[in-house]
């Protein structure tokens, strides 16, 4: 009776571990097939090769950190109106608010979620991790086009981004833990004078 009992707790441990390390690719599948969460691929997009100009969406921006990250990004336009398919740019300044170097690695996301796949980023700094020094401040340029097969019923998204401090992480790993792995787990979990301007 005993040894029965503690097969079947063994194989519920075993089948948990199982479903946890299948949970990362099973999620990132469901947001592919359903497009919620809002989920952004930190990848270079296209250039665009055709502009719809008979409708105009509008975007907006906002960013938080996370917990404690001790950082402070702002767009320097809340929001813009843009044309499908026209290549746009926003200018963000990002500030350590700390008295040591810190890195900043931000997480972009969409809203609503089904908007995710159409708006696609030439140059972001969420596509690199970026390093600061204690109370510096950077500017960045995001260059984005949102894609002209996106929904007609849909006239209006928010791009956000999420900051979290990496420093002890890159620190601890040395560079060996990957920006895509990083990214996994966000979704599964849920004065000095400005330099730049700088792309990426």
């Amino acid at each position: 009776m005993h040894t029965a009992l503690i097969q079947k707790l063994v194989l519920t441990v075993l089948g948990m571990f199982a479903f946890a390390f299948a949970l990362v690719p099973l999620y990132d599948v469901f947001c592919d097939i359903t497009g919620l969460n809002g989920k952004v691929d930190l990848v270079v997009a296209e250039q665009s090769t055709s502009v719809d100009d008979s409708r105009q969406v509008e975007v907006s921006f906002t960013t938080h950190a996370k917990s404690s990250a001790p950082f402070q990004v702002k767009a320097q336009q809340y929001s813009v109106s843009v044309q499908p398919g026209k290549l746009s740019e926003v200018r963000f300044v990002a500030q350590n608010l700390s008295d040591t170097a810190r890195v900043m690695q931000a997480i972009p996301s969409v809203s609503p979620g089904q908007a995710a796949k159409y708006l696609h980023k030439l140059a972001c700094f969420c596509f690199d991790q970026q390093p600061l020094a204690a109370n510096q401040s950077m500017e960045f340029i995001l260059r984005f086009y949102v894609d002209t097969e996106l929904p007609d019923d849909v006239q209006e998204l928010t791009l956000s981004y999420t900051l979290y401090d990496i420093t002890e992480s890159e620190t601890a790993n040395s560079g060996e833990q990957t920006q895509s792995q990083f990214v996994s787990q966000y979704y599964l979990i849920q004065s000095t004078p400005v330099r730049g301007p700088q792309n990426g």
